[in-house]
């Protein structure tokens, strides 16, 4: 069933067009995380250095995570740009789930502060989504 964009609510695009930003930002970021940690993997195993492996693993693994939550916030911004249904599901499973997130590393860290304005961002959108128009507009009304 073909959407209309022209009945894409101006809320739905600002968060589309944020989320393919991000989105591409964050594949490059979690490319060079992925190449970072293979490269200080290997040296540090040529060197016979643990440490140094263990880090670079790290570093490898958070590469890995953040190239998969990158595509899917591509893949979220591209579905919502054109109102596609399972872009509603997966937007709410992304920003219930960066608000759980947020939540875990300020509990770790013991840095709230740095966590709220994620959470209250995540929130609102999550709030947004459920609104009846956005979900009419996704065909989940």
């Amino acid at each position: 069933m073909q959407q209309n964009t022209a009945t894409r609510p101006t809320g739905v695009t600002i968060i589309a067009v944020l989320a393919i930003i991000v989105g591409v930002l964050g594949i490059i970021a979690g490319l060079l995380g992925v190449l970072g940690g293979g490269v200080l993997t290997a040296a540090g195993a040529a060197a016979g250095s643990s440490d140094a492996a263990s880090g670079g693993g790290i570093v490898l693994i958070l590469g890995i995570v953040l190239l998969a939550i990158a595509v899917a916030e591509l893949v979220f911004g591209i579905g919502a740009w054109g109102l596609k249904p399972w872009a509603w599901s997966l937007g709410v499973v992304l920003f219930a789930a960066n608000i759980l997130l947020s939540l875990i590393e300020a509990v770790l860290s013991g840095n709230w502060t740095g966590q709220i304005l994620g959470i209250v961002i995540s929130g609102v959108i999550l709030y947004y989504l459920f609104t009846p128009g956005v979900k009419a507009a996704f065909g989940r009304a």
